[in-house]
């Protein structure tokens, strides 16, 4: 069967948190194309349950394997937010034992690193992987306005700069976003995630930012220069623009076709209603 995005086969879904997997999955459904989800334990949402999986430990690789052989899954995708665990903690099964040592050392390099470990680990298994955004059909950030709502000059020099300060950041493999409002740098992100920087930046004095009567600066969306575009791209939904409101920005943006949508329709009506804008940047 061909499934979405033009791919072959059941699906294997190593689910995080937040919104992707379930936009993933439902994907699949209106694509008729069959689906195995893996939910990682105290990260992947539980309303994932709908849908055909079970439950594992991030270190139960030995038994994800076997899972997604046992459901003839032929590809994978990893989607969904996964902090970095304490690996002391971990309970590895066999084969989570044999390859930690090798993960660890992966980890100490950074993230990118971590995930190409991650990756490799279902390619040696025969897997072939899939990124999220192609299996969403190719639903990524267009070139210009999504909305209704056009930045101006003064709001895409904002965008420009908080773009190039997330990807400098995500040189250092530190974050993939920045907030900027009237040039100067309001905040970075690192470790907390977007929602959890943009509720920082809600708490910053009024002076250092707009409000919802005299909207200001932007949030930026970019990539990590080196990470691998099939898992963790950069991601908005509804909810980034409603915190993107509460924060007093004027909008959000990211680069072109490397910001995955998550809802399209539902994140140009939350902008339009909140009076922000979505914008692509050519690069």
């Amino acid at each position: 069967m061909t499934g979405a995005g033009g791919s072959v086969g059941k699906l294997g879904l190593i689910a995080g948190g937040g919104d992707l997997p379930a936009a993933v999955a439902a994907r699949c459904d209106a694509e008729g194309r069959p689906i195995f989800v893996v939910r990682l334990a105290g990260f992947a949402d539980p309303h994932l349950i709908r849908w055909p999986g079970a439950e594992f430990g991030m270190a139960q690789i030995g038994a994800i394997l076997k899972a997604l052989k046992t459901e003839a899954c032929t590809t994978v995708c990893l989607a969904g937010i996964v902090n970095r665990p304490d690996f002391k903690t971990l309970k590895p099964d066999l084969k989570g034992a044999t390859l930690l040592p090798g993960i660890v050392a992966a980890a100490a390099k950074g993230d990118d690193a971590l995930l190409r470990k991650i990756l490799a680990v279902f390619e040696a298994e025969g897997f072939a992987v899939e990124g999220a955004d192609d299996i969403l059909g190719g639903e990524t950030l267009p070139q210009g306005a999504l909305g209704a709502v056009w930045p101006t000059p003064e709001q895409v020099s904002d965008l420009k700069k908080a773009l190039h300060v997330a990807e400098k950041s995500g040189e250092l493999d530190i974050g993939q976003g920045a907030v900027v409002c009237d040039g100067l740098v309001l905040a970075v992100e690192a470790q907390e995630g977007t929602d959890a920087m943009l509720s920082r930046v809600a708490s910053l004095p009024a002076d250092l930012r707009g409000s919802a009567a005299s909207r200001k600066g932007a949030l930026g969306k970019a990539p990590k220069p080196i990470q691998d575009l099939r898992v963790d791209m950069p991601v908005i939904g509804p909810r980034t623009v409603e915190l993107a409101a509460a924060a007093g920005l004027a909008g959000i943006g990211g680069v072109t076709g490397r910001l995955i949508l998550i809802d399209r329709p539902a994140i140009v009506a939350a902008a339009d209603r909140l009076g922000l804008f979505v914008w692509g940047e050519d690069r």
